[in-house]
């Protein structure tokens, strides 16, 4: 569960203009270090950011450049995973980069906003600022300030791991995948008839971790036959991990109510991908 979090500020529109630094270092969900630092981005300041982070040109005189900074943003983030709220900082980290003739960090990016809008329903398509996500979680900080936004980025972050049940490797290969992934739109096949799994009649229940029609294709390419519903024909109900761990009682499906008052055979999605990949 290592990862850094990392946002700047800039001074202007044009986004290599960072203007402050701020990055925290994450390790078993604990902030384990802190790294704060004014930039002389040697660019002129618009009252417009000014006013948003209150950074002035006189506050970064004699501040160290973006050129000399980027050695301490590769020494925490080389090798990470760098975790940013919205594009827009790695996009000025990867500018500044190229204004300065120097070499981006060595990481791989995970955009805590993208994370936000698959962890929670009610942020989908609105509400997933980092603010508004901060008071959701109940995490208090002074925003538009470099570190204190790095820090609340993080929190997001296991905020959202904690709720879905997902871990960062989880989470960065779900960040790939359609905010809708988890859809329960109705999916039907019908299986490959020469397939190794064929007579074997799958219904999908949960969010799965791939969109619900590309579980389906990939089943009926191995022969089984995919329906919508669980019936007394059903032979196997396959559940997404995180529905298997979290739901209890009523709060499981009615597909999968219905498969145990069957006897229908349930198995999670990381079982049943395996199956596929074995037969």
């Amino acid at each position: 569960m290592d990862f850094v979090a990392i946002d700047v500020e800039t001074a202007n529109a044009d986004m290599a203009s960072i203007c402050a630094v701020g990055m925290a270092r994450f390790s078993n969900g604990e902030v384990a270090e802190e790294f704060y630092s004014l930039v002389d981005p040697q660019d002129y300041f618009a009252q417009m950011n000014v006013s948003i982070h209150g950074i002035t040109e006189q506050a970064v005189a004699g501040a160290p450049t973006f050129s000399e900074v980027s050695k301490e943003i590769e020494r925490l983030m080389g090798g990470s995973v760098a975790v940013t709220h919205t594009h827009f900082d790695r996009v000025a980290t990867h500018q500044a980069s190229a204004r300065w003739a120097i070499t981006p960090p060595t990481c791989t990016w995970l955009d805590s906003a993208c994370v936000v809008r698959r962890a929670w329903a009610d942020c989908a398509q609105r509400g997933y600022g980092l603010a508004a996500v901060a008071k959701k979680i109940g995490y208090k900080f002074q925003h538009h300030h470099a570190l204190e936004d790095a820090k609340a980025a993080g929190h997001v972050l296991l905020a959202a791991m904690k709720e879905s049940g997902l871990d960062l490797s989880g989470w960065i290969e779900k960040v790939k995948q359609p905010i809708n992934a988890s859809s329960s739109a109705p999916v039907r096949r019908d299986g490959n008839a020469d397939g190794p799994m064929s007579g074997e009649v799958i219904v999908f229940t949960g969010a799965l971790s791939v969109p619900r029609a590309q579980a389906a294709d990939l089943a009926a390419a191995k022969g089984c036959q995919v329906g919508s519903g669980v019936t007394k024909h059903t032979t196997i109900l396959v559940v997404g991990d995180t529905d298997v761990t979290r739901l209890n009682g009523h709060e499981k499906s009615s597909k999968h109510r219905k498969a145990e008052q069957l006897g229908v055979q349930i198995i999670r999605e990381t079982d049943f991908l395996e199956m596929l990949r074995l037969a």
